[in-house]
């Protein structure tokens, strides 16, 4: 497994996502994800399948200290008599005492910045995460999260799949040391049926998908995967064992297109670079 570092922190690169899953399958899919060699897990208060990942994990015997567990806190709990209960609840759903990422999920539009950024360092302070990072900021609120924050801010988790342009904010996270973290790599299911990436992954043996999170994997991202399907998840996790070329590369980064983002809530997203 490759590590993506910043500010200290040890990032297992391919990470397993739970959004969109339900209890039933988290607890399916997540022994086979610690068979295939997964052990970077990304949940979120929101998706409302903390307590199933936690139950998961522990009944399948994973070992605290093997793993990589992420949260975040949803905008709801941004206010000073919510937010630390809220990552009580969701340490407590997890069956652990710390996270080892906490995240603010969403900038939104009614919190100041530098208000959720306090209450990031306050938990953090408090022992409730070993590393704090933000999520769908644009390059304006990453700087100024970074800037006001007392601890390191570590990753900014935002959507990044071989149709959106994320340059911009990609180029401010790595003069800041701040890790990419990218979520819908697969583009919500145009990527595995992608002609162009199939072509690329046939020459490897690999799948369009496979090819998609290598892509990913090759810039330096850290890249969160996501199946409900237990037999599916071995191939997910298989994109260590061959490297995409520089014309590969590119040719991937050329499929970007004006209208590619998928992800953006009227009153959560920013205004976008």
């Amino acid at each position: 497994m490759d590590i993506v570092k910043a500010h200290g922190a040890q990032i297992p690169a391919l990470g397993f996502g739970v959004f969109r899953m339900s209890d039933a399958e988290v607890e399916a899919v997540v022994p086979a994800a610690l068979e295939a060699g997964f052990r970077h897990f990304d949940t979120a208060q929101i998706y409302q399948n903390e307590a199933a990942l936690g139950r998961a994990l522990a009944a399948a015997g994973a070992r605290r200290e093997d793993l990589f567990l992420t949260t975040k806190v949803w905008v709801d709990n941004y206010s000073e008599d919510k937010f630390a209960a809220s990552v009580d609840e969701s340490l407590d759903k997890l069956k652990v005492d710390q996270v080892d990422l906490l995240l603010l999920h969403w900038p939104a539009d009614k919190v100041a910045i530098a208000e959720q950024v306090a209450m990031l360092n306050a938990v953090q302070a408090a022992g409730k995460t070993r590393f704090i990072g933000v999520s769908n900021q644009n390059v304006a609120q990453m700087k100024e999260s970074i800037a006001v924050s007392k601890a390191p801010i570590v990753t900014n988790q935002v959507e990044v799949h071989p149709y959106l342009d994320q340059t911009a904010v990609a180029a401010a996270a790595k003069q800041a040391g701040v890790a990419i973290t990218t979520y819908f790599g697969m583009a919500d299911g145009a990527v595995p049926r992608d002609p162009a990436l199939q072509k690329i992954g046939a020459q490897y043996g690999k799948s369009a998908a496979q090819v998609g999170l290598r892509w990913l994997i090759q810039q330096g991202y850290i890249a969160l995967s996501k199946t409900a399907k237990p037999e599916r998840v071995a191939e997910n996790f298989a994109i260590f064992d061959f490297e995409l070329t520089d014309a590969d590369m590119a040719a991937i980064g050329k499929l970007a297109r004006h209208d590619g983002r998928l992800v953006s809530p009227p009153g959560l997203a920013p205004a976008w670079d």
